[in-house]
């Protein structure tokens, strides 16, 4: 049994060979789909999500080659390793299979030893890759953080996966998080006090206004005048 269980897809025009690896596989804990030619290969690819594929050489109409020469031309399939598989023993055809992209070279009748190691090593790399992709990922979501304190828009909750991680990574996160929330904070202290700034700057300036026009000789002028309305005996 694999200690690891994978998603596996099995491409072999030959029925008792694609019944055979199947079973071998789903004996090791391993999630099997099987298909006959290179296009419905392709086609499985496209529409599921697979750990490892285990391509046949020879077949008819799209070989294995040329269905390599496809999953390697594509950028989201790519990163899926492939084991070319083939009672092929010419060295030509291993080093052809290596400079199409293939991760690993099985001959045929299968040993299964080998097979199993053969798989571990694809998993091991596969699993590799994919937290290198991951730590990339999470990268961007700390600079995209960067530039969102920048424009203002900054959300904690959007580097919570981030800081979950248990590495540098994670307390750069952490560390990102807090200093954001405090420069937030002072942002918003800032901008109430600039507020009531403005508050005390009106009001002073309209006392001084009030100031300059009731110094004004025609504002005098109208005080005594009224001044002198209300003494008048009536």
């Amino acid at each position: 049994m694999s200690e690891v269980s994978a998603s596996i897809l099995v491409v072999d025009d030959d029925q008792i060979n694609r019944m055979v690896l199947a079973h071998d596989l789903e004996q090791e804990g391993h999630r099997v789909t099987a298909v006959e030619d290179g296009g419905s290969a392709l086609e499985a690819l496209r529409d599921g999500r697979f750990d490892v594929v285990l391509l046949d050489v020879l077949m008819p109409e799209l070989d294995g080659y040329e269905t390599l020469a496809q999953i390697e031309r594509n950028e989201k399939l790519r990163h899926v390793p492939v084991i070319m598989v083939s009672a092929l023993e010419d060295i030509e055809s291993v080093v052809r299979c290596i400079e199409l992209g293939a991760a690993d070279y099985l001959p045929k009748p299968f040993d299964p030893v080998l097979l199993r190691a053969r798989i571990n090593g694809c998993l091991t790399k596969k699993r590799l890759h994919d937290l290198e992709l991951e730590y990339i990922e999470q990268v961007g979501h700390v600079v995209d953080a960067a530039t969102a304190v920048e424009n203002g828009s900054f959300t904690a909750e959007s580097l919570d996966a981030v800081a979950a991680r248990d590495d540098a990574l994670g307390r750069l996160a952490r560390v990102f998080r807090r200093m954001a929330r405090e420069v937030t904070a002072r942002e918003q202290a800032l901008k109430q006090e600039v507020a009531q700034l403005r508050i005390e700057i009106d009001a002073g300036r309209a006392a001084t206004q009030l100031a300059e026009i009731t110094e004004t000789d025609y504002f005098q002028d109208l005080l005594r005048k009224a001044h002198e309305l209300r003494e008048r005996p009536e």
